[in-house]
């Protein structure tokens, strides 16, 4: 088997051993991304080797919860393990949104390993006109 040694992930490699895979007191964070997208703020989350329904996803107040759980693969007894990289355990982000985020309507979809989480900017803060009566009908009192 050929390898190529890069110093780096080996401390990496050493770290995530020392601190072991995360739990569910614990967890490990995932890998954002976070940027707006015409009137929605779309947020995508790098969840590799996780299937669907190992995802839970709430919102209490302006608290996104995003958790996962990446579980060990099946092997049978005649398999030795002679690598091991890919973090196993809970994963878990938090995030704040903000009051003109509508908490409602937000999507989520899971595709090739990707969550990704659209949330619509509220109706109430988008920017508006505000119309200008003319005329109002005022009286002048004279005296």
């Amino acid at each position: 088997m050929l390898m190529r040694t890069d110093p780096f992930r080996e401390l990496d490699r050493l770290a995530q051993q020392l601190v072991g895979p995360g739990t569910w007191s614990r967890p490990s964070p995932m890998p954002m991304d976070a940027y707006r997208e015409g009137d929605e703020y779309v947020v995508a989350l790098d969840l590799p080797g996780v299937s669907a329904d190992a995802i839970d996803i709430d919102v209490e107040r302006n608290m996104l919860t995003v958790k996962a759980e990446r579980r060990p693969v099946a092997k049978g007894d005649d398999v030795q393990m002679e690598l091991s990289e890919r973090p196993l355990g809970a994963f878990s982000r938090q995030l704040v949104l903000a009051d003109a985020l509508d908490t409602e309507r937000i999507q989520a979809d899971y595709d090739a390993g990707v969550l990704t989480l659209r949330i619509p900017i509220a109706e109430r803060a988008k920017p508006r006109k505000i119309a200008i009566g003319v005329g109002s009908g005022r009286k002048e009192i004279s005296g």
